[in-house]
């Protein structure tokens, strides 16, 4: 047994890792040590990926390619090929990944287990709506191929299933062209919620990539920071990305860094700095704007030996801003407030998932370090708001939903209770699901 903790380092709990390297053997180590759970990054922020005082199997050494269609954009690959790892093969070939998370260190199981989204969702949907096929390991013993085109009830189920309905051994993707690695970017400042969902609205037309950091900590003020880029149509002469300094927190603070000294004087600098550079244009390589915190190894360790909440919700888009205004109010009012508040919205393009967390909308995202009852308190007066607006949780990001509300915002779960593998649980099914 060792302790593992997910990234939200909330706990560290005691697992029995077993590594998978061979897909071939993985029947006979699912047959010797269930029930446990998928573990690939362990990049999920709660306890989706965790099974405490169970086994977790390491799915990161199953990581080969298996075939590249360099005519058709199309990648077989194990489950554990990191996404990051695919960018970086695919695009000096003209292809990309069409739907990847704020962070590149996820692997293809675990993008397809959590049915991840971009800051693209209006034109592209989510990473399932871009998978051909996969091949499920049961822990029966038996092996099933689905795909749009058979078995897709499997696929639907695999998809944001949470790693419950089987281990994935491979799956094979379709990826989009692109000319190269640099976008046209431009960041808008805006000082009011009304001006963020009009030039989201706006960008919708002609921009593929739009995201924005929020100020929580000025209550219904609602004043940002909107980021929007496009792929370049054309192969440029400059063929390598500036140099960033790579940065790292190399251990845990007594305390956390995120705190009522430091919320405001950050986002009053932040977006003091982000203004600066309002509407101005500039060519930029797609890691550093997708991925922004890749760059800052173990940046969850800044929040202190207590760990931190991540809290991501999406509401219908009727009413959004008045839903929007009255939880920032809340977190404002609270005095716990985020350093990272992403906003952005959902197109209409739907998940093909059974549990997939993307729906038309607006989600909000923002990380809390972990205050004890009084974080608590706070995450129940935003449950109230987002149920009443008919909304959801992201249960990739969850540590301490209610069942109630986990259960209202995802009405597919009885269908989806028909392809759980026995064999598989995880510390976020024995605590919303029953085993």
């Amino acid at each position: 047994m060792r302790a593992v903790s997910s990234w939200g380092r909330l706990n560290a709990f005691p697992h029995s890792p077993v590594e998978l390297t061979d897909t071939k053997k993985v029947a006979s180590q699912m047959a010797g040590s269930a029930p446990g759970i998928p573990f690939g990054m362990g990049r999920s922020y709660g306890d989706v990926c965790l099974h405490p005082g169970g086994t977790i199997w390491m799915s990161s050494g199953m990581d080969h390619y298996l075939s590249f269609d360099a005519e058709a954009g199309v990648v077989v690959c194990e489950a554990g090929v990191l996404l990051r790892d695919i960018q970086r093969l695919s695009v000096s070939r003209g292809w990309m990944l069409p739907v990847t998370p704020g962070t590149q260190i996820v692997t293809v199981g675990g993008a397809i287990a959590n049915d991840v989204h971009g800051k693209n969702h209006h034109r592209f949907g989510s990473f399932g709506n871009h998978v051909r096929r996969l091949r499920l390991q049961r822990s029966d013993g038996t092996v099933i191929d689905c795909g749009p085109e058979g078995n897709k009830e499997w696929l639907a189920a695999t998809v944001g299933g949470l790693g419950l309905t089987g281990i994935i051994l491979e799956a094979e993707l379709q990826l989009r062209p692109v000319a190269g690695p640099w976008l046209e970017t431009e960041t808008l400042a805006f000082g009011t919620l009304n001006e963020f969902f009009q030039i989201s609205d706006a960008s919708e037309a002609d921009w593929e990539q739009g995201v924005a950091w929020i100020d929580c900590t000025r209550g219904n003020v609602g004043r940002g920071l909107f980021s929007r880029a496009n792929p370049l149509p054309q192969v440029i002469e400059k063929s390598q990305p500036e140099k960033r300094s790579r940065l790292s927190i190399p251990m845990t603070p007594p305390f956390s860094m995120v705190n009522g000294l430091s919320l405001r004087p950050f986002n009053n600098l932040y977006y003091t700095m982000g203004k600066r550079k309002h509407a101005m244009r500039r060519v930029e390589h797609y890691e550093p704007f997708l991925y922004p915190l890749d760059n800052i190894q173990q940046w969850n360790r800044m929040y202190g030996p207590k760990g931190f909440y991540q809290y991501q919700s999406v509401v219908p888009r009727d009413g959004a801003q008045a839903v929007t205004q009255s939880m920032l109010e809340e977190i404002a009012s609270s005095g716990n407030g985020s350093f990272l508040a992403v906003l952005k919205t959902f197109g209409s393009r739907p998940s093909i998932g059974m549990l997939s967390f993307p729906r038309p909308g607006v989600t909000l995202a923002l990380d809390f370090r972990n205050g004890g009852q009084a974080t608590e308190r706070l995450f129940q007066r935003l449950d109230a708001i987002v149920s009443e607006a008919g909304g959801a949780i992201y249960a990739a990001k969850d540590a301490r939903m209610p069942r109630w509300l986990f259960e209202a915002g995802y009405p597919r779960l009885g269908e989806f209770a028909n392809y759980r593998d026995p064999g598989i649980r995880s510390g976020f099914s024995r605590r919303l699901m029953g085993n």
